[in-house]
């Protein structure tokens, strides 16, 4: 496994969330979150993805989000720098801003809404390889982007040097292991309720949304998966997974998280619209969630 490309971003990534104060970016609350994180240990943080709020963040924020959390890193952990855009030249302005400031790597998300043929989506994601020479993790979630990026179009990214991993949220087994079989790349999880039976084929870990909450545990599983000890490994899965739900099911992400993480103390819970607060009922929910894992 060690042989695949992208690797040494194997483990823990965790997709952090954007703090907000009376609706402007909080960095204070920000560094407090990176500190947390490191502190945990996790191998990479990945700002600005989907739990970052991307969509609702000025471009001018997106960058300073960016580059805030590569000088509060301080390289005590790896950047993955989410820059992806539905507009190529925008991602490509994003990576090579991104690349500047010292990202250690690019998330770039499939192209959403104008729904690309394969042709385009190859199109795309070779064009941000070709101009930024930072490793590229592609990542695949037609939950949201309303299109597949089949295995044979992975596979020919795949070809490509730094294209180097893919963020595999299709929810499909069959669909990573096509994926496994086909590549060298570093296939990481965009579920965490599937990260276990995704490592069990092959997969190297997760960008997670509950390691906002949780990273210590979600680093105890995949350390244990990628030790070969899946006993350890389904305890801490089945401990996980009612939070791995709750942060899916109840609402769309980021809002749960950052629910949580207001719950715990840890965030204002404020969110962009879009995006609303979760209810009485939902919260009680997640409130007995939290409680029933020991976090309340």
């Amino acid at each position: 496994m060690s042989d695949r490309k992208g690797s040494a971003f194997a483990g823990v990534g965790v997709a952090i969330v954007t703090p907000f104060t009376e609706g402007k970016l909080d960095v204070a609350k920000l560094k407090t979150q990176i500190e947390f994180q490191i502190a945990a240990g996790v191998h990479f943080l990945v700002p600005v993805g989907t739990t970052g709020e991307s969509p609702t963040l000025t471009h001018d924020e997106h960058e300073r989000v960016i580059s805030e959390v590569i000088q509060l890193a301080s390289g005590r952990c790896k950047v993955m720098a989410g820059t992806g855009s539905n507009c190529t030249a925008e991602a490509l302005r994003l990576t090579r801003r991104a690349e500047k400031e010292g990202a250690d790597a690019s998330l770039q998300v499939a192209p959403y809404y104008n729904k690309p043929t394969q042709k385009g989506f190859y199109e795309h994601f070779k064009a941000v390889a070709e101009a930024v020479g930072i490793p590229h993790c592609v990542y695949n979630i037609p939950g949201r982007s309303a299109k597949n990026i089949e295995p044979e179009t992975i596979a020919r990214l795949a070809e490509l040097p730094n294209i180097t991993m893919v963020k595999e949220a299709t929810g499909s087994l069959d669909q990573c292991s096509q994926i496994l079989n086909s590549t060298n790349l570093t296939v990481l999880s965009g579920d965490d309720s599937l990260t276990l039976p995704m490592m069990s084929i092959g997969a190297q870990g997760v960008i997670s949304v509950a390691g906002n909450i949780v990273p210590r545990d979600l680093l105890a599983m995949v350390a244990a998966a990628a030790a070969g000890d899946f006993t350890v490994a389904a305890k801490l899965h089945h401990k996980l997974f009612p939070l791995c739900r709750d942060m899916l099911s109840l609402a769309t992400n980021p809002i749960p998280v950052k629910c949580a993480m207001k719950l715990l103390g840890r965030d204002s819970g404020e969110l962009r619209l879009p995006m609303t607060e979760l209810d009485d009922t939902e919260i009680a929910i997640l409130r007995k969630t939290l409680t029933a894992y020991g976090l309340l």
